[in-house]
């Protein structure tokens, strides 16, 4: 499986996330790692980005974790939870791993943190892993 053109596939296939301007750092086998640099048009009225950024993120990274096995899949259940709110300015990293790995259902854990490492919260996805191979 070649990670770095999954990834290249995944920044210059989904609109959605390019609009965001969230960014597929890195795949492996269970993992991914995404980005974004929280932009003025992120903030909510209070000032700090949108939960909707963080969700974004945190779906973004665990779907391309799970997309590291090379099958389409779907959201079955997604949870977050929010502990700190960043700043805009502030460069977000998502990381998801991995927690079970079954035939058809596939379970991942999620962090989000600051660029001083500060958690800004975490969650958990789980996907079905649909019969149907990626197209990369």
């Amino acid at each position: 499986m070649n990670y770095q053109k999954m990834a290249d596939y995944r920044n210059s296939h989904n609109p959605y996330v390019q609009r965001q301007g969230v960014f597929v750092e890195e795949i492996g086998p269970g993992y991914a790692r995404v980005t974004k640099t929280v932009v003025p048009e992120d903030a909510n009225p209070l000032g700090v980005p949108h939960g909707g950024v963080y969700f974004t993120m945190a779906d973004t990274a665990c779907g391309s974790a799970m997309a590291s096995y090379g099958y389409k899949a779907v959201t079955m259940n997604a949870n977050y939870n929010f502990f700190r709110s960043a700043n805009v300015g502030g460069c977000l990293t998502a990381e998801a791993r991995e927690v079970k790995h079954g035939r058809t259902v596939c379970v991942f854990e999620v962090r989000i943190t600051e660029q001083d490492g500060t958690l800004l919260g975490t969650g958990t996805f789980t996907f079905y892993k649909l019969p149907e191979k990626l197209d990369i």
